[in-house]
């Protein structure tokens, strides 16, 4: 080999070098079942989570950011391949993402950064994820709820790199909480927690909020711990983003597709880059993290994949992105419960569900909780349903769900009223089902149900 040629190849070396020394290290952090309006950041007035509210001040707020599934693996595998459920193949959390399939532990490897990923996983199958670290980085309790994040260990990595080592970091921090089992109440008051009017309001029901604040506020120091790890050891040239997997363990959210299911919390932090103190309306989906984080890295993403990036609107170059979203649920655990096949679009204004199989009683792990979980309020709330009309309705509407349903998310963000068989919303109705049809033509789907789900007929429901 010619000495020129040596000299060309150092100076490409060198060159990348500095390249990789210019791009912004990328951290995501994603908590477990956390309701997007259960922090002041969105609203809440009672929980306590003052280090989302410190992120927030350093960064800017989304308002609309959308997951593509309402449960744990799906939604982990729509934001590591930037593709829908169905296009990756984690259709369920029994049901893993498609071997092959090239993740953001590939893409971001092949950028040149360091990948890495601390605490739960959920990221499956394990080898999709092959360039990326596994870090030890959980402390395992008794059984698969009790694991928790190491964010000593997160710091004690971070702290323990080579100092030659120049390769910008994109690192993936997932947190247990507030996923259950929640943790012990610790300084919450029952009588002043916050009730959607979708729940019956029993002492019980209040108890259990409770717990899952404390669990809330537990996931925010852990938060906390890592952001200030990150601006300790990286300083400010490191993208910060914060979003939870999926809504709360509750009634109406997790394993549904209204929006306290699938509208989660985002929060970015980088100074000097976000605006501060910002509040954003551009409409994202959980496919767009992704080719943000590769455009952000210096790469271009992928034609073939179903989100696109939104660095622009990280960058305050624009405050526009998507005008829809959509979203599907198609059962979890191996058919046992949770099987409710449902897919949605979500526009700026209307929400529209297609229950693939309206025939069928919607059960999932919290009415069919054990004592941990919560049976003891979802109990009480049937033995209200008992003597209070009103209870009942919240009962027989959580499970029997119509064919269609129709929200006005604006006039109606609750999502209490269905609007479906209105004639003044014939045309609305009309063009999302179309909406919805396409989308699943595009994605393969085929509206199955996955296992073998229990009839609506002959179940023991009070309705």
């Amino acid at each position: 080999m010619s000495t020129l040629s040596l000299s060309r190849r150092a100076f490409l070396a060198s060159a990348a070098a500095a390249s990789a020394a210019k791009r912004p290290h990328l951290v995501l952090f994603v908590s477990d079942d956390h309701g997007r309006l259960d922090s002041p950041v969105y609203g809440s007035r009672v929980v306590r989570t003052p280090n989302l509210k410190r992120i927030a001040a350093e960064g800017t707020v989304f308002e609309h950011a959308y997951t593509g599934a309402a449960i744990c693996i799906p939604s982990r595998g729509i934001i590591a391949s930037g593709l829908c459920s169905h296009r990756n193949g984690a259709t369920a959390n029994g049901k893993q993402m498609t071997a092959g399939i090239k993740t953001i532990a590939t893409y971001m490897s092949g950028l040149g950064c360091r990948v890495a990923h601390f605490g739960k996983s959920h990221f499956v199958p394990r080898e999709n994820y092959r360039d990326w670290e596994w870090v030890p980085s959980e402390i395992k309790g008794e059984g698969p709820l009790n694991a928790d994040l190491d964010t000593a260990a997160f710091d004690r990595w971070l702290g323990s790199r080579d100092a030659g080592d120049k390769r910008p970091l994109c690192l993936v921090v997932c947190s247990h909480s507030p996923h259950v089992r929640w943790e012990p109440n610790e300084g919450y008051d029952p009588a002043k927690v916050e009730l959607p009017p979708t729940f019956v309001d029993t002492p019980e029901t209040r108890a259990f909020r409770c717990q899952y604040y404390t669990d809330v506020t537990k996931f925010d120091r852990q938060l906390g711990e890592v952001h200030t790890s990150v601006r300790r050891r990286l300083g400010n040239d490191a993208l910060f983003l914060y979003t939870s997997d999926n809504g709360a363990q509750w009634p109406f959210a997790k394993w549904n597709l209204y929006d306290a299911g699938i509208r989660m919390p985002m929060v970015v932090s980088w100074p000097g880059k976000v605006k501060a103190g910002a509040r954003s309306k551009a409409m994202l989906h959980f496919t767009d993290i992704l080719p943000t984080f590769m455009e952000l890295a210096g790469g271009e993403p992928p034609s073939d994949i179903d989100g696109r990036s939104f660095a622009g609107v990280v960058r305050g170059r624009t405050a526009n992105h998507r005008n829809e979203v959509f979203a599907q649920h198609t059962a979890d655990d191996n058919g046992h419960m949770n099987c409710y096949p449902m897919r949605a679009v979500r526009t700026r204004r209307f929400k529209y569900i297609l229950n693939l199989r309206p025939d069928l009683a919607f059960r999932t792990h919290i009415d069919r909780a054990n004592d941990a979980d919560g049976k003891a309020y979802w109990d009480s709330w049937v033995e209200r349903a008992k003597s209070d009309p009103k209870a009942l309705e919240i009962i027989r509407r959580y499970h029997k769900r119509p064919e269609e349903e129709l929200y006005d998310t604006v006039a109606d963000p609750h999502e209490r009223w269905n609007l479906a068989g209105r004639p003044e919303h014939r045309n609305t109705l009309a063009e999302l089902r179309g909406k919805v049809r396409v989308w699943m033509d595009g994605m393969g789907d085929k509206g199955e149900v996955f296992g073998v789900p229990r009839p609506l007929v002959g179940e023991n429901l009070p309705i």
